[in-house]
């Protein structure tokens, strides 16, 4: 079956119509397996190598082989690899966006071309990039990188290590037109920080409110490394037993992306640093439909959510990890005990 195809199925279907009980290291070995040595020279790089540091969101020309350079084999190990990297709904996610890609060309009528000359929209021009030796005693990375979806992994042990930084986005953020006219991939992301907004009071809002312009872009970027944001908003532990909860629900919904265990252990990590540090800070308009920007963040995490481009119907939401992203601080400690 075709990736094209595979995008418009059913996630349900999807998600069960592929293995999943593999090890990671060993899902990684299957995809190497089926490549011959050309496209292995494409998509095998060091674990160190600064091409690992490389996170972009936006269409350019990028390294790793993607989906039009693979055939069906290669296809199947591919997608294998991304599902079982991520929880049904943020595989979920991930498809849909990619298949986003098929609607902007329409809306454009194809005509964005990359440097190349290829078509700047193309749901499969998504590369896959492997860091470092996939093995049960190594630590080893890859990457899932296109138009809208960045997806960064380190791995030890069969144990992910690091899942940040991870970037998705929408464009357009609901399709205006067509068979598909008010999809809404990123809905929740959208709904839920204005049900946090809508619950806050008069008082609260002065804390949370620090512009009435919500900014272009995200802040952080494709910046390599980042640090918590000024200002900071509101803290969690001002808020109502109820507007925690929606609180959580919106942490949560970034959160819950990542496979279980993962997820799992970024959340203790965050409740160890003290969830009362948490905050929650919101720029632009109260109400949907023009410019709106917000972000959490904590003594460990950052998130970022910005709709102003394209008359407020273009999303980049990005998770920021800012004691381990890219792996860096466990690798770090872990060549500092080898050594």
């Amino acid at each position: 079956m075709r990736l094209k195809e595979l995008l418009l199925l059913p996630f349900c279907i999807l998600f069960f119509a592929i293995g999943h009980t593999q090890e990671l290291h060993t899902l990684a070995q299957d995809f190497l397996s089926t490549m011959d040595a050309g496209l292995l020279k494409e998509a095998q790089f060091q674990l160190n190598d600064d091409e690992r540091f490389n996170f972009n969101y936006v269409p350019i020309q990028r390294k790793g082989p993607t989906f039009n350079n693979f055939n069906e084999k290669q296809k199947e190990a591919a997608t294998n690899l991304l599902k079982a990297s991520l929880s049904q709904e943020g595989f979920r996610k991930a498809s849909e966006i990619m298949a986003l890609e098929n609607i902007l060309a329409v809306l454009e009528n194809n005509k964005k071309k990359m440097p190349d000359g290829t078509p700047m929209r193309d749901a499969l021009n998504y590369h896959f990039s492997i860091f470092g030796k996939p093995a049960a005693g190594e630590f080893w990375g890859w990457r899932f990188e296109g138009h809208h979806v960045s997806l960064n992994f380190i791995a030890s042990e069969d144990t992910m290590i690091s899942a940040t930084p991870s970037f998705i986005g929408s464009n357009p953020g609901v399709v205006p037109s067509g068979k598909s006219q008010g999809k809404q991939v990123l809905k929740k992301e959208t709904e839920i920080g204005f049900e946090l907004l809508n619950s806050l009071s008069k008082e609260q809002l002065t804390k949370a409110v620090f512009s009435n312009e919500a900014p272009y872009e995200i802040f952080t970027k494709n910046n390599r490394t980042v640090s918590n944001l000024e200002p900071n908003g509101i803290l969690f532990s001002d808020l109502s037993e109820e507007q925690k909860a929606i609180f959580q629900k919106l942490l949560n919904l970034y959160l819950n992306n990542y496979k279980a265990e993962f997820s799992k252990s970024l959340k203790t990590k965050i409740e160890e640093a003290d969830f009362n540090k948490l905050s929650f800070a919101w720029a632009g308009s109260l109400k949907p439909g023009q410019g709106h920007y917000y972000h959490i963040q904590g003594p460990t995490i950052l998130i970022e959510y910005d709709n102003t481009q394209n008359n407020a119907n273009h999303v980049h939401t990005v998770v920021r990890d800012l004691t381990n992203d890219f792996g860096q601080d466990i690798l770090k400690e872990h060549y500092n005990h080898s050594h």
